[in-house]
């Protein structure tokens, strides 16, 4: 009983793998849609591609408890953080904040403990 709780998904990473996933969906999809009306630029098309499926993965890893998934999803905000910075400043605040606070949820100790007990 008590290595079940101990392996109990915590709340706060299985909101974060959702909107992971949503985010990959929902971003890659109004790319897509975008580049049917403008041309993307070189190698835009792979991008959107690459980011929107390792947003997926992480999502979807982390569910299943994989630690490199957590790495992976700390790795896709932090490139985030580096586009943001050709962008207006608020892009770039946002995005910071928002690599905090993943950092935080991500790296818990209730977060590690399942993330490491997998």
């Amino acid at each position: 009983m008590a290595a079940d709780a101990m392996n109990k998904r915590p709340l706060t990473i299985t909101i974060l793998s959702w909107l992971y996933i949503a985010v990959g969906v929902l971003s890659t999809a109004a790319h897509y849609a975008q580049f049917r009306t403008q041309k993307p630029v070189v190698n835009e098309f792979v991008w959107v591609t690459v980011f929107g499926v390792a947003a997926i993965c992480a999502g979807v890893f982390m569910l299943r408890a994989k630690n490199w998934a957590r790495w992976l999803a700390l790795a896709w905000i932090a490139a985030h953080v580096v586009i943001s910075a050709l962008h207006p400043h608020m892009d770039l605040a946002v995005h910071s904040a928002m690599l905090i606070l993943f950092a935080y949820v991500l790296f818990r100790r209730d977060a590690r403990v399942f993330f490491n007990a997998a």
